[in-house]
């Protein structure tokens, strides 16, 4: 019998951070099986994804609360039971960047029942000018009865009031 656990992990960037921790859940036979990990404002920070034996399982929680150089929180994890007929959407997001992007593009998802399944964002300077870009991409997921036009019409509101454009994709 194994454990899935996510690991949230935070700490100040060097070389040799993924490796001390694939060791550390390697020497305890769990298996590394999905993560997401970047190095933000000078810190490592990342969500990793494991299964390890249930007999390996204490022993790996104190091997990473010794890790000096990381912060790490352990949650167990019961994977859910895909829902059926959940449809799939992505959805591509660019725009001058300012604030309140990311809380009116949620609020909007979160008023048509959308799980935000992976949201990853960036800023980057415009091809042409100085201007500051905002740019996200994000996997959603969506009940069986989900009308999508209903969707796209808010998020178009959204997009002339963000002055942004936004991509939805059924995938």
């Amino acid at each position: 019998m194994s454990r899935t656990l996510v690991l949230t992990i935070i700490g100040d960037d060097r070389p040799g951070l993924v490796g001390a921790l694939a060791a550390a859940i390697s020497e305890r036979d769990g298996n590394w099986l999905e993560s997401s990990l970047a190095h933000l404002a000078g810190k490592f920070a990342g969500v990793v994804r494991i299964d390890v034996p249930e007999e390996e399982a204490d022993g790996l929680l104190a091997a990473l609360a010794s890790m000096p150089e990381l912060r790490v929180v352990v949650e167990a994890s019961d994977l859910p039971p895909q829902a059926a007929g959940a449809r799939r959407f992505a959805l591509s997001l660019v725009g001058h960047d300012r604030i309140g992007i990311v809380s009116e593009l949620s609020a909007v998802l979160a008023r048509h029942s959308i799980n935000v399944e992976k949201l990853t964002t960036r800023t980057a300077s415009a091809p042409m000018s100085a201007e500051t870009l905002f740019h996200a991409d994000a996997e959603l997921q969506a009940g069986a009865g989900f009308d999508s036009a209903v969707l796209q019409s808010d998020l178009e509101r959204i997009s002339a009031d963000l002055m942004v454009d936004i991509t939805l994709v059924d995938s």
